[in-house]
Protein backbone atom coordinates (compact mmCIF):
# COMPACT_ATOMS: atom_id res chain seq x y z
CA UNK A 1 0.00 0.00 0.00
CA UNK A 2 1.73 3.46 -1.34
CA UNK A 3 1.30 6.38 -2.44
CA UNK A 4 4.24 7.76 -5.30
CA UNK A 5 4.15 11.34 -6.21
CA UNK A 6 6.59 12.25 -9.36
CA UNK A 7 6.50 15.55 -11.90
CA UNK A 8 8.36 18.09 -9.31
CA UNK A 9 11.41 20.02 -10.61
CA UNK A 10 12.83 23.46 -11.02
CA UNK A 11 9.84 26.27 -12.99
CA UNK A 12 10.67 29.63 -13.24
CA UNK A 13 7.90 32.20 -11.83
CA UNK A 14 4.63 32.46 -14.02
CA UNK A 15 5.39 29.30 -15.17
CA UNK A 16 3.05 25.59 -14.80
CA UNK A 17 3.68 22.07 -13.90
CA UNK A 18 2.17 18.72 -13.14
CA UNK A 19 2.15 16.69 -10.08
CA UNK A 20 0.85 13.36 -9.97
CA UNK A 21 0.06 11.15 -7.15
CA UNK A 22 -0.45 7.48 -8.26
CA UNK A 23 -1.68 4.75 -5.33
CA UNK A 24 -0.53 1.10 -5.31
CA UNK A 25 -1.92 -1.95 -2.70
CA UNK A 26 -5.27 0.03 -2.37
CA UNK A 27 -8.22 1.55 -5.00
CA UNK A 28 -8.54 5.14 -5.00
CA UNK A 29 -12.41 4.74 -5.32
CA UNK A 30 -12.25 4.60 -1.37
CA UNK A 31 -9.98 7.11 -0.34
CA UNK A 32 -10.40 11.15 -0.71
CA UNK A 33 -7.17 12.00 -1.58
CA UNK A 34 -5.09 15.52 -0.49
CA UNK A 35 -2.41 17.72 -1.56
CA UNK A 36 0.38 19.22 1.40
CA UNK A 37 3.34 20.94 1.00
CA UNK A 38 6.53 22.00 2.70
CA UNK A 39 8.25 24.94 2.39
CA UNK A 40 11.61 25.80 3.70
CA UNK A 41 11.77 26.44 7.44
CA UNK A 42 8.08 26.17 7.24
CA UNK A 43 5.28 24.06 8.36
CA UNK A 44 3.32 21.33 6.48
CA UNK A 45 0.02 23.21 5.12
CA UNK A 46 -2.73 21.42 3.03
CA UNK A 47 -3.19 22.78 -0.63
CA UNK A 48 -6.31 20.76 -2.11
CA UNK A 49 -8.32 17.95 -1.63
CA UNK A 50 -10.52 15.78 -3.92
CA UNK A 51 -13.33 13.23 -3.12
CA UNK A 52 -14.15 9.81 -3.98
CA UNK A 53 -16.05 11.82 -6.54
CA UNK A 54 -14.00 13.76 -8.63
CA UNK A 55 -16.54 16.41 -8.50
CA UNK A 56 -15.66 17.27 -5.15
CA UNK A 57 -12.96 19.21 -4.78
CA UNK A 58 -11.18 22.35 -2.19
CA UNK A 59 -8.22 24.17 -3.30
CA UNK A 60 -6.79 26.01 -0.41
CA UNK A 61 -7.16 30.36 -0.70
CA UNK A 62 -3.13 30.47 -1.53
CA UNK A 63 -3.80 28.40 -4.56
CA UNK A 64 -7.16 29.19 -5.82
CA UNK A 65 -7.21 30.06 -9.21
CA UNK A 66 -3.48 28.63 -9.96
CA UNK A 67 -3.87 25.02 -9.00
CA UNK A 68 -6.30 22.21 -9.90
CA UNK A 69 -6.67 18.64 -8.23
CA UNK A 70 -7.96 16.19 -10.27
CA UNK A 71 -8.38 12.53 -10.51
CA UNK A 72 -8.37 9.52 -13.09
CA UNK A 73 -10.02 6.73 -11.21
CA UNK A 74 -8.89 4.68 -14.21
CA UNK A 75 -5.32 5.31 -13.81
CA UNK A 76 -5.36 5.46 -9.78
CA UNK A 77 -3.97 8.55 -9.83
CA UNK A 78 -4.76 12.16 -8.52
CA UNK A 79 -3.06 15.37 -10.28
CA UNK A 80 -2.13 19.01 -9.11
CA UNK A 81 -1.79 21.26 -11.92
CA UNK A 82 -0.18 24.31 -11.09
CA UNK A 83 0.22 27.04 -13.33
CA UNK A 84 1.17 30.54 -12.69
CA UNK A 85 3.25 29.75 -10.12
CA UNK A 86 5.46 32.30 -7.36
CA UNK A 87 8.23 31.96 -5.59
CA UNK A 88 5.86 31.15 -2.70
CA UNK A 89 4.94 27.99 -4.52
CA UNK A 90 8.26 26.20 -3.65
CA UNK A 91 8.08 23.36 -1.24
CA UNK A 92 8.23 19.28 -1.15
CA UNK A 93 4.54 18.48 -2.41
CA UNK A 94 2.95 15.35 -0.36
CA UNK A 95 0.07 13.04 -1.39
CA UNK A 96 -1.79 11.68 1.28
CA UNK A 97 -5.01 9.46 1.36
CA UNK A 98 -7.84 9.15 4.17
CA UNK A 99 -10.57 6.55 3.40
CA UNK A 100 -13.69 8.78 3.36
CA UNK A 101 -16.37 8.91 0.60
CA UNK A 102 -18.64 11.87 0.02
CA UNK A 103 -16.43 15.13 1.04
CA UNK A 104 -12.57 15.72 1.56
CA UNK A 105 -10.70 17.77 4.25
CA UNK A 106 -7.23 18.68 4.05
CA UNK A 107 -6.25 17.49 7.77
CA UNK A 108 -3.21 16.27 8.14
CA UNK A 109 -3.54 14.16 11.36
CA UNK A 110 -6.66 12.20 9.78
CA UNK A 111 -4.47 10.94 6.59
CA UNK A 112 -3.62 6.97 6.52
CA UNK A 113 -1.47 6.65 3.82
CA UNK A 114 0.94 8.99 2.80
CA UNK A 115 4.10 9.76 0.07
CA UNK A 116 7.20 10.73 0.23
CA UNK A 117 7.25 14.03 -1.40
CA UNK A 118 8.30 15.53 -4.59
CA UNK A 119 10.28 18.75 -4.84
CA UNK A 120 8.95 21.73 -6.63
CA UNK A 121 11.18 24.72 -7.00
CA UNK A 122 10.83 27.87 -8.29
CA UNK A 123 12.93 30.74 -9.54
CA UNK A 124 14.49 32.86 -12.22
Amino acid sequence: VQLVESGGGSVQPGGSLRLSCVASGFSLDDYAISWFRQAPGKTREGVACVAVSEAVTYHADSVKGRFTISKNNAENAVYLHMTNVTVEDTAVYYCAAERRSRLCFIVQSTMEIWGKGTLVTVSS
